[in-house]
C-alpha cells in the first residue's frame, strides 16, 4: 500500500485559506480520519491528496515519490464519494468492471476481482441489478466495491455513509473498519462525525478553520486534547469549562479560585505542581473535566462544590443531568436510575486525575508543558 505525507500544504480559495500550511504523515496501511466541522478543511485536504485539487504551497508524497503536481489518474489512489457516483445505465457488475476494463484487463481478470471484492462486501447477489434497484447501504458498498478492485495504494473515503440512516452507519462503520483489517490498505477517511472518527480511526486529525487542532489515537485526543477548541468538539457532551484563578496561601497550597463563584477548588500535588512550574499562579485558567468524571451527590460532601440541578436528559442507558453552578451549567454523567427533581441541591465532586488546565489567552493545554 503507501505512506502519505504532506509537508507545509497550503491551499487558497480567493482569500479564503482552506489550508493553512499542514503537516501530516500518514503510515502505511494506516487509517486516518480526518475530523471537524464544516468548513474546517478537511475534505480539501483529501481532494489534495487525490490530485483533484492542487495545493498553492507544499508538497504531497506517496512513498516517498512527490506527487504534487500529478493528474489523480496518475496516483494510484481510490476515491469514494459520499454520493456514491455510480453509473445509472450500468448494473453492480458493469459499474464495478468499469475501471479494470479502462485499464485494459481480461474478462476473466475482471470476473476474478469482481468476485472478490463482491465477497467481501456480501454484494454477490445484486450483481445484476442497477442503482436505481439499490438500498443506500447497497449503492454504497458498490463504490467501495468499484474503488476496491482497482487495488489502489490507498483509498480516499468523503464521508462515504453520511447519508445512511443510523442503523445502516452502525452497520457500515464496523464494515469499512472490517475492511480495513483484511485488505490492509493505507485509508484517510473525511467525517464531521466523531461516533465514526473514535470508533474506526488509528490516528484522528482534527481541523478547524483551515488550521490543524490535534493529531493523535481517539484515546488520546479524547482524554488529553491540546486546546479548548479539541476538549469542546471531542464527547458528547463535550467537555465543561470553568474559568478559574489559582492562588497560592501562606503555606505554598495552591487551589483553584472559581471566577464570579465564591468556591475554591482543592488540588493534588501533581496539579499544584503543573501550574507553578507553568508559572500561572494569579493568571486566568480554565478547567475542564468531561461529564463522566464528575460525582453528583444529594448530601454535603467534603470538598465537593455546591449546585443545584437544572435540567435531565434521559438516554437509556444512562442520565445526562445539567447543574447550575453559579453562571456556569456543569453537564454530569449519571447511571440512568439518577432522577433527581428539578431544583434540587446538589454537590459535585471532581475526579482530579481527568481534570485538563487551560490557559485562558492561548486557549492552549497546560499539561504537557
Amino acid at each position: 500500500m503507501a505512506e502519505i505525507v504532506l509537508e507545509n500544504i497550503v491551499k487558497r480559495f480567493g482569500n479564503l485559506v482552506a489550508v493553512n500550511n499542514l503537516n501530516l504523515r500518514i503510515e502505511d496501511k494506516e487509517f486516518v480520519v480526518l475530523l471537524g466541522p464544516s468548513g474546517c478543511g478537511k475534505t480539501t485536504t483529501l481532494r489534495m491528496i487525490s490530485g483533484l485539487e492542487l495545493p498553492d504551497e507544499g508538497k504531497i508524497l506517496l512513498d516517498g515519490q512527490d506527487v504534487t503536481f500529478k493528474r489523480a489518474s496518475r496516483r494510484d489512489i481510490a476515491f469514494v464519494f459520499q454520493l456514491y457516483a455510480l453509473y445509472p445505465h450500468m448494473t453492480v457488475y458493469g459499474n464495478m468492471a468499469f475501471p479494470l476494463k479502462t485499464q485494459g484487463f481480461s474478462k476473466e481478470k475482471v470476473d476474478e476481482e469482481i468476485k472478490m471484492a463482491a465477497g467481501l462486501l456480501k454484494i454477490d447477489h445484486i450483481l445484476n441489478k442497477k442503482p436505481r434497484e439499490l438500498a443506500g447501504g447497497d449503492m454504497q458498498r458498490v463504490a467501495l466495491g468499484r474503488a476496491l478492485v482497482r487495488r489502489p495504494k490507498a483509498f480516499l473515503l468523503d464521508e462515504p455513509i453520511g447519508t445512511l440512516d443510523a442503523k445502516f452507519r452502525e452497520e457500515m462503520r464496523t464494515e469499512l473498519k472490517k475492511l480495513h483489517v483484511d485488505i490492509g490498505a493505507t485509508t484517510v477517511y473525511v467525517t464531521h462525525d466523531q461516533v465514526e472518527a473514535m470508533s474506526m480511526g488509528d490516528k484522528v486529525v482534527i481541523m478547524n478553520k483551515g488550521d490543524l487542532q490535534q493529531i493523535g489515537t481517539p484515546s488520546e485526543v479524547y482524554h488529553n486534547p491540546e486546546n479548548l477548541f479539541v476538549a469542546n468538539f471531542i464527547g458528547s457532551p463535550g467537555m465543561n469549562f470553568i474559568e478559574c484563578m489559582p492562588v497560592k496561601d501562606e503555606g505554598g497550597n495552591v487551589t483553584l479560585k472559581m471566577t464570579d463563584v465564591n468556591q475554591v477548588i482543592e488540588l493534588p500535588d501533581n496539579l499544584q505542581k503543573i501550574i507553578i512550574k507553568n508559572n500561572k499562579i494569579d493568571h486566568e485558567l480554565i478547567l475542564g473535566i468531561r461529564p463522566e468524571d464528575i460525582n453528583l451527590e444529594f448530601k454535603e460532601c467534603k470538598n465537593y462544590i455546591n449546585a443545584e440541578v437544572y435540567i435531565i436528559e434521559t438516554l437509556g442507558s444512562y442520565n445526562i443531568i445539567d447543574v447550575k453552578l453559579g453562571k456556569y451549567t456543569i453537564r454530569v454523567r449519571t447511571l440512568p436510575t439518577v432522577s433527581p427533581d428539578i431544583g434540587t441541591g446538589c454537590c459535585i465532586g471532581l475526579e482530579m486525575n481527568s481534570i485538563t488546565l487551560f490557559d485562558k489567552k492561548t486557549e492552549k493545554s497546560i499539561m504537557k508543558n
